[in-house]
């Protein structure tokens, strides 16, 4: 029965990801075309058309951010929900294996959402140097 479980969050992450890229790929199309003729270019004739745009790099991270923060924020709550109807519906020995997961959980979210933290302060100052 848990494996079944582990399937359907892959599953869903799986299509969520898919969803995203493709929608994403939709709206940028000619830019990557653009991209992909500039590096043609650039290999044939030994330079480039033109230098690689900032607001192209800072798009790409910025989707590639929220679509990051997307999924961790889903798995979490999902994670915290099972959790938490286990814990109340459990007996005593359920309640304290619930308890000794909260532990790995709190780490695993602070992980998380600490990273996504950082990753946004250093783009941020990064920024702010050009």
């Amino acid at each position: 029965m848990k494996i079944w479980k582990y399937f359907a969050v892959i599953l869903i992450a799986t299509f969520l990801l898919l969803s995203f890229s493709m929608s994403y790929s939709r709206t940028n199309a000619a830019t990557l075309s653009n991209i992909v003729s500039g590096a043609d270019s650039f290999i044939q004739n030994g330079q480039g058309d033109s230098k690689i745009d900032n607001e192209d790099i800072h798009n790409l991270s910025d989707s590639i951010y929220n679509i990051l923060l997307i999924i961790g924020t889903i798995v979490a709550m999902i994670v915290g929900v099972v959790l938490g109807i286990q814990f109340i519906t459990g007996s005593v020995e359920a309640k304290s294996k619930v308890k000794e997961s909260l532990i790995p959980y709190v780490a695993g979210c602070v992980v998380i959402f600490g990273a996504f933290g950082i990753w946004k302060l250093v783009i941020t100052i990064l920024q702010g140097l050009n």
